[in-house]
């Protein structure tokens, strides 16, 4: 843990935070006794859980990270065409 003191850390607070945003831990002092710790955030455990909960459920799927955007009109259903046939159909010609 690097150790700092305020008047250093003030001045420094972009390269420290720079060391702390790659897991390094900072302790800032005031005359050499420790008065505060700069550590890495952890992001929010409770939510992660829960949507892999979800997702071990067969509730949801996690998405690939793409977003597409679809420009044109869905097809239509030939007169008396199945729905589900259809998109089965779609499915298997990779449409």
């Amino acid at each position: 843990m690097r150790r700092v003191g305020i008047a250093e850390a003030k001045n420094n607070l972009s390269a420290l935070l720079d060391r702390v945003q790659r897991g390094e831990r900072v302790l800032i002092t005031d005359r050499g006794n420790p008065v505060a710790a700069i550590i890495p955030a952890q992001p929010d455990a409770g939510a992660a859980a829960g949507i892999a909960r979800l997702e071990r459920e067969g509730l949801i799927r996690r998405g690939s990270g793409r977003a597409e955007l679809i420009l044109s009109p869905p097809p239509r259903l030939k007169q008396g065409a199945s729905a589900l046939a259809t998109l089965l159909e779609d499915r298997r010609e990779g449409r």
